[in-house]
């Protein structure tokens, strides 16, 4: 059942969410609570089946937490094949990035209950599964009623699974909407230009391909870097890393004084000559706008942004598009690694919750996941990726296989809890960097200040936390 908006809140919830939100941050760190006892169900005769499963749930209503992303819309096109076999209503909020993990935090902190589907960023695992928001999936999976026999867990991509939804060797979520950085460029541009192919190295790419596209309102690269998580994610850590940085080092010390982060973020500054002036104020959109509309050569963006730049009604350049697993700095090629998994409400009922589980064990089943790609969605499940049919038809696996496979990189950005207080600091101190509004130098130090000072709260210097990222 479509329900875009199930909940609106007044300004009432406004201020309930401002004061949720500076208690989560202020907060020690909660103990996971424990697990809420899952609804009886009667064991199954005969071959499992997810009909069967659903019968003591149906006509239950779980409650969704979706983004206005393409693997979002692909889920939405499934969900009435799987009411239709279950019984089970579901129900979706779409809702601003932004916008979601606060909405969640408030939801989990007032006992409110309106969410039963929990959307988990790979930044937010450590501190949803540590605050006891979320339902270890093992209870589940160790309840024959409703798990499916063939769930394999083995058959998603092994750095999806450990990244997006376990923490502290618990699975609290099972990987949905996955990305990985990938370099999207406009072939024709680059022929054009008498290149025969996309840059293998950053340095290349600024060197040799930068001044050789960047002219008559065209530029050769765009890094989308708006204030913010673009900003801290997708703009300042993916540059440190392919050139030896590293937000941490092997200590759990801050290390963005290092030579080599130091070298990532003033890479940066010099490869902004060669960028649209205002990039400081592109988020995705723009950026993959940018190279749609032919106004940007290449760009490193999310592998699930494939649907908006193959599709003629929002792309001048799907015939000329390609791909390539993004460039390699001294370090090698370090992708940009994203995406989410779907969890259980600690706060559900254990009706919704059995309900829930079903759901999301059939959304991002191997069974599905090749009609999920169909629908503009990226799935987690290596099986997918071997269909020789679908190879054809979006040639982006390879790059993203690839990514996952051989870059992948599980603390791309770390999933501790103290991440969202620390990528805010980053989102300033970078754009300010990028702006020269401050030096590199001074930043990083600035920088490794601020992040010292909230490890060492949080009580991972003293013992108090294990150094979990």
């Amino acid at each position: 059942m479509q329900t875009p908006q199930f909940r609106r809140y007044g300004l009432l919830m406004s201020a309930l969410l401002i004061v949720a939100i500076v208690l989560s941050a202020c907060a020690p760190a909660a103990q996971p609570a424990a697990p809420t006892p899952q609804a009886a169900a009667p064991a199954m005769e005969g071959e499992w089946t997810l009909a069967k499963a659903a019968e003591p749930y149906k006509g239950t209503s779980i409650n969704c937490v979706f983004l206005d992303r393409p693997g979002y819309r692909a889920a939405i096109e499934l969900i009435p094949e799987f009411e239709a076999a279950t019984g089970i209503d579901v129900n979706w909020e779409i809702m601003p990035y932004e916008n979601s993990r606060e909405k969640q935090v408030l939801d989990f902190t007032g006992m409110t209950g309106n969410y039963d589907c929990v959307l988990i960023d790979v930044v937010w695992i450590g501190e949803f599964a540590a605050s006891g928001w979320v339902v270890p999936m093992q209870q589940f999976m160790d309840n024959p009623a409703v798990a499916d026999p063939d769930l394999n867990l083995d058959g998603f991509f092994p750095i999806l699974l450990e990244s997006f939804g376990t923490w502290d060797n618990v699975v609290y979520g099972l990987p949905f909407d996955n990305y990985s950085g990938v370099l999207f460029y406009n072939r024709c541009m680059l022929e054009e230009a008498g290149f025969d192919g996309p840059p293998a190295t950053w340095q290349e790419l600024k060197d040799v391909y930068g001044p050789a596209l960047t002219k008559d309102g065209q530029y050769a690269y765009a890094l989308q870097s708006r204030r913010g998580e673009t900003q801290s994610a997708d703009s300042f850590m993916r540059m440190i890393w392919p050139f030896g940085g590293s937000l941490l080092d092997e200590n759990f010390e801050p290390n963005l004084l290092s030579e080599e982060s130091l070298a990532g973020l003033n890479f940066r500054q010099e490869l902004m000559q060669y960028m649209p002036p205002d990039i400081v104020e592109w988020d995705h959109d723009e950026t993959v706008q940018g190279l749609a509309q032919g106004n940007v050569a290449m760009i490193t963006e999310w592998s699930a942004f494939n649907a908006n730049l193959t599709n003629p009604e929002t792309s001048r350049i799907a015939d000329c598009l390609d791909y390539a697993v993004e460039p390699a700095g001294p370090a090698g090629s370090r992708p940009a690694l994203g995406g989410f998994s779907l969890g259980v409400s600690a706060n559900s009922s254990p009706e919704k919750q059995a309900a829930t589980w079903l759901f999301i064990q059939w959304v991002t089943s191997e069974t599905k996941a090749k009609d999920y790609i169909r629908a503009g969605g990226v799935s987690g499940r290596m099986s997918a990726y071997e269909d020789a049919e679908l190879q054809a038809q979006y040639p982006y696996f390879e790059p993203l296989v690839v990514s996952w496979k051989e870059y992948g990189n599980p603390v791309f950005r770390p999933r501790f809890p103290e991440w969202p207080a620390i990528s805010e600091l980053i989102a300033q101190t970078g754009t300010e960097m990028m702006l020269d509004s401050i030096s590199v130098e001074e930043g990083a130090q600035l920088l490794n200040d601020q992040i010292r000072q909230i490890l060492d709260s949080a009580g991972y210097y003293s013992g108090d936390r294990p150094k979990l990222q």
